[in-house]
């Protein structure tokens, strides 16, 4: 129950993303400042806690120990992950793209039998492959309706191509959060802490957001003041606070496949949260009769997935 309270409050702030992010495309501002802009600002700060938290070096002893994975599942789960958002965000509405993304809980159960679960038996220690479980996909699908519920009566007034271009790189980043989230849990075996891990990855993707932020210059030149300064709030709320948040939920029942599925499948209450800000920031519509049915769906999932949990 825990790790789904730390999950929900991990959508919260994860909102802020889809928001902002639509909010500085609506002002011109280019997805390549968005999505670089929002990592160089996150090692700072993150630097900050792990030299607070005194166990920095550690971070850099296992960078070294496996430098290419590092490189390899940090860029899926970070550059794979963000740079489409962000380039999804200049193509379609918040709504959309917030929508799309719940998909994430229904991709980290697919990629279950990617993963292997260390077992003590009376033959020693084995290796077994995970399982997809059938009650937390059932679930999943259940707040996937709830989802899609949301979005119908917007999704009427949208053309083909902002569809298309808003939904298609979604659901690439949709896959490689949680792939790259759980390589890396794996990878590091609980040596590092949430902090740890954030730091690192975000360490290893920053040559990747080097080459995006040059593009930005050529393309659009240097970025505005406002979207500094709206990426910065990113950073933090999303970058820092949210990510913090979710890894440290998914670190906690790593070893749990049906309690990662329901933590994961927080991410659904994103929708809830963008709802409202873009009602109250962007002056979007009230939701419809359907889009409230909805909402109920998805907090009765939640619900579903919490009773799942503690059975776990």
């Amino acid at each position: 129950m825990k790790e789904i309270i730390l999950g929900i409050l991990a959508s919260l702030f994860f909102a802020v993303t889809f928001i902002l992010n639509r909010s500085m495309e609506l002002a011109g501002g280019s997805w390549l400042w968005s999505s670089s802009l929002r990592f160089f600002f996150m090692v700072p700060f993150l630097f900050i806690i792990v030299l607070f938290r005194q166990n920095s070096g550690q971070v850099f002893v296992e960078m070294r120990r496996h430098p290419i994975a590092w490189v390899c599942w940090s860029f899926v789960g970070f550059v794979l992950f963000y740079g489409p958002i962000t380039y999804a965000a200049a193509s379609g509405p918040g709504w959309l793209v917030a929508g799309t993304w719940q998909l994430t809980i229904i991709a980290g159960i697919l990629l279950g039998p990617l993963f292997y679960q260390t077992i003590q038996t009376e033959v020693g220690i084995e290796r077994i492959r995970q399982k997809i479980p059938l009650k937390a996909l059932a679930i999943s699908m259940l707040i996937f309706l709830g989802v899609v519920l949301i979005q119908w009566q917007k999704a009427q007034t949208i053309t083909m191509s902002e569809l298309i271009m808003g939904v298609a790189p979604v659901v690439i980043a949709a896959f490689a959060y949680p792939l790259g989230n759980r390589k890396m849990m794996e990878l590091c075996g609980g040596r590092l802490d949430t902090f740890q891990r954030v730091l690192g990855m975000t360490l290893a993707t920053i040559p990747f957001w080097l080459i995006v932020a040059v593009m930005g210059l050529i393309e659009v030149g240097a970025p505005s003041s406002g979207q500094v300064l709206q990426t910065l709030i990113v950073a933090i709320c999303s970058g820092v606070i949210a990510t913090t948040l979710f890894f440290l939920a998914t670190d906690r029942v790593r070893d749990n496949h049906g309690k990662l599925a329901s933590v994961e499948a927080t991410q659904s209450t994103q929708v809830i949260f963008v709802l409202i800000g873009e009602v109250l920031l962007l002056s979007s519509l009230l939701p419809s009769a359907l889009a409230i049915v909805g909402l109920v769906i998805i907090i009765i999932g939640m619900l579903m997935y919490s009773y799942l949990s503690k059975k776990m």
